[in-house]
């Protein structure tokens, strides 16, 4: 096939799928000054100048595969463009893959970001903390590539090993780290008392179950004689969305808890069900810049419902439903459809969760990678165990609660 013909094709078939993308991103054409159809005939005049005018002969496939995949990740960091071959590898890991690394990973600067590794997880016995930057996965570059690339490749059998570089705070270089993969394990909540009647639960992980399992820590609490709660969802970053409304319900007797609602998806509202709630102790919910998806739910509901306190640092802000779309060529489109809202109506994703008392977590230092512009080899300062500043503020809110009441 001669050259301008494949170009030609190359072109239309571009065209082709941004029309397709442009439907799925509800655009209508309708009137002459629709910006969005307006775009695509610039974006055939850009190609035709690349073509032309560019230093060197340029390869089109590769330019417009390279398009698509920055048109979808403008959109969220959930959102990807994926060829035929990476989708096909996407549903090969999808289907086969038994083990991870145990961190739940975003976009950050970007870059992969670690939202919270989780305790006893093989990235966690790498020595992987929540913050890091993952600059490059066996020497591909994570700028590079989609998030569903991301934990693909992350992704494999048992016992098998990836190689990954770290960006970390102070450190002019990434340090390269390897880790074993395990299947996903998660441990699970516990519970203590504090002083003065205070029940404590802390909670890793929001999987299948972990709501039932919450619900027995506090009435073993109660039993024990706890007068005031502390809910601890520090670094819970993994789960399902559906466990952390349960889980919520715990705490609530009425309101609503969280609702889900896209372009095209109906609104859905969850509210809370007097009959599922088991304790209307005093309350206070700790997070961090390691809480994301189920625990912000919680968070926030038991915030804006004004059923007690958050404390600690802003969330991170996870909190959609994608739908895998596939073209008819082989590639595929992971859109973000719905996003979850708090009771109030802010997007989980693009606010997170602020909590009432803000109080720092001194441990919680990371700088993303040319963030302050400078870089330093400056070596970390050894950690020493220093006094959990968010928890005794917890305690003291509660006291200070009663000698008010």
């Amino acid at each position: 096939m001669p050259k301008k013909i494949k170009v030609a094709v190359v072109v239309v078939s571009f065209l082709a799928v941004l029309f397709i993308v442009a439907g799925g991103l509800g655009v209508k054409a309708s009137t002459n000054n629709d910006g969005s159809y307006r775009q695509i005939g610039v974006y055939s005049e850009v190609l035709q100048r690349i073509r032309s005018e560019y230093v060197e002969d340029p390869n089109i496939p590769q330019v417009t595969d390279g398009a698509l995949h920055g048109l979808l990740e403008s959109l969220d960091a959930n959102s990807s463009y994926l060829n035929p071959a990476e989708y096909k590898a996407f549903r090969q890991v999808r289907n086969d893959a038994k083990a991870n690394i145990g961190a739940t990973i975003s976009k950050r600067f970007g870059y992969a970001a670690i939202v919270a590794a989780i305790p006893g997880g093989p990235a966690k016995k790498a020595g992987i903390e929540n913050g890091d930057i993952i600059e490059a996965i066996e020497g591909r570059s994570t700028r590079d590539l989609s998030l569903a690339e991301i934990e693909s490749l992350l992704s494999g059998q048992v016992g098998s090993v990836i190689n990954i570089s770290v960006v970390r705070p102070r450190k002019a270089q990434p340090q390269k780290i390897a880790i074993t993969r395990e299947a996903p394990s998660y441990p699970p909540a516990s519970e203590k008392m504090l002083e003065a009647g205070i029940g404590y639960v802390q909670v890793d992980s929001l999987q299948k179950g972990r709501a039932q399992e919450i619900a027995n820590k506090l009435k073993d609490l109660q039993r024990q004689g706890a007068k005031k709660l502390i809910l601890d969802l520090r670094n819970c970053a993994s789960g399902d969305v559906n466990e952390g409304i349960a889980a919520a319900n715990l705490f609530l007797n009425r309101g609503t808890i969280t609702y889900l609602q896209g372009q095209k998806y109906p609104k859905e509202t969850f509210n809370a069900d007097p009959s599922k709630a088991v304790t209307t102790l005093p309350l206070v919910v700790l997070v961090n810049r390691s809480t994301a998806g189920a625990a912000e739910v919680v968070a926030a509901s038991v915030l804006e419902n004004a059923r007690g306190d958050v404390l600690g640092d802003k969330t991170f802000g996870i909190g959609s439903i994608q739908k895998v779309l596939e073209l008819q060529d082989g590639s595929a489109l992971i859109l973000s459809i719905a996003k979850y809202y708090t009771p109030s109506g802010k997007a989980i994703q693009d606010a997170a969760v602020t909590p009432n008392i803000l109080v720092a977590d001194a441990s919680d230092d990371f700088i993303g990678p040319d963030e302050d512009g400078t870089d330093s080899d400056t070596p970390e300062p050894p950690k020493v165990n220093q006094p959990d500043e968010q928890l005794l503020r917890a305690v003291e809110v509660l006291k200070n609660r009663e000698q008010k009441s």
